[in-house]
């Protein structure tokens, strides 16, 4: 199973990711554990200087915005 962290200390735009990740991953039928990561030294562990940031196994995929649907679709192909 894939896991999904979500880097960010708890804002507006950090929860609106966790949404369009979670709407989205049941969009297409995929299941993941998604997992919010809202501590600061968690989150200074990835070399991430801007959140919202998407972590897809281990590896940073997207920094520094909300993600769009189509976006979150892409990693999973």
């Amino acid at each position: 199973m894939k896991t999904i962290k979500i880097l960010g200390t708890g804002c507006a735009k950090c929860k609106q990711t966790e949404a369009v990740i979670r709407e989205t991953l049941e969009e297409i039928g995929i299941s993941a554990n998604v997992e919010k990561i809202e501590d600061i030294e968690q989150i200074m562990a990835y070399d991430v200087m801007s959140t919202p940031t998407v972590v897809l196994d281990e590896k940073v995929m997207i920094r520094g915005k909300v993600p769009s649907k189509d976006e979150i679709k892409a990693l999973f192909v």
